[in-house]
């Protein structure tokens, strides 16, 4: 900036600082871009799949992945908080609570009191968010079942 102060980066998660170039320390591997870019094109190919399935069954992405989120968070119980949803899809709050609004309305989501802090809300999926779950994660389970070859965690290079 021109009076000297940098531009601050808002951001959920931390902004992965970038070595200098002098620290790249080894050459990159033709079979490391080859395991990288085979598993990003599985990752692509799953997140297209998911979001067309989810389209279908008139939700938005961010609406099956919130459902997903409040049902398979914390094996402990079956609600989150607004901010743990945020943190897990790793949106603002205040974008947490529009989602939260929009799938309220939709009647898949609905607000209860915190069982322990009186000040806070929990979220807790609907009979109808039940429902679009059991319909979408046996999908989504096939589908996973079908990339896996391609979604193998790539290995760490030999040194």
């Amino acid at each position: 900036m021109a009076n000297g102060r940098t531009k601050q980066h808002r951001s959920v998660s931390p902004v992965v600082e970038l070595p200098a170039r002098a620290e790249f320390a080894r050459d990159v591997t033709k079979r490391e871009c080859e395991e990288l870019a085979r598993f990003r094109y599985g990752l692509r190919r799953f997140l297209r799949f998911s979001e067309i399935a989810v389209r279908r069954a008139n939700l938005r992405p961010q609406q099956y992945q919130l459902l997903l989120v409040v049902r398979g968070s914390f094996p402990e119980r079956d609600w989150v908080t607004i901010g743990e949803a945020a943190e897990r899809l790793q949106i603002r709050h205040n974008s947490a609570v529009g989602l939260v609004d929009r799938c309220e309305k939709l009647g898949i989501l609905r607000r209860e009191p915190h069982p322990v802090d009186r000040r806070a809300i929990v979220l807790k999926l609907t009979e109808a968010g039940e429902e679009l779950l059991r319909l979408l994660v046996p999908l989504h389970r096939d589908e996973l079942t079908q990339l896996s070859s391609l979604l193998e965690i790539p290995r760490s290079p030999i040194a």
